[in-house]
């Protein structure tokens, strides 16, 4: 631990960011793997699942936890797959 006063509020500031960074990202892979096994579901509707997914991903990207590239990224693979299944 740090002997400066600064220093340890930026200890205890980065440890609550990664502590919400770590939240934001699981949440976000828990609904893109919804996704992904609703699409994979025969007779399913995964428009939903896909939606949601992507509002998270959105969410993730804006509070810095995800390079919004890497969102769109992603974003357009679900995409792919949804069109794919349509087709």
């Amino acid at each position: 631990m740090a002997n400066i006063k600064q220093q340890k509020k930026r200890v205890i500031q980065n440890e609550k960011r990664r502590q919400r960074n770590i939240d934001v990202r699981s949440r976000v892979k828990t609904f893109v793997k919804k996704a992904e096994t609703t699409l994979l579901a025969v007779g399913t509707d995964a428009a939903d699942a896909v939606r949601n997914a992507i509002v998270e991903l959105d969410v993730a990207a804006r509070k810095g936890v995800l390079h919004k590239n890497t969102a769109a990224r992603k974003k357009s693979r679900l995409m792919k797959k949804i069109n794919a299944k349509k087709a």
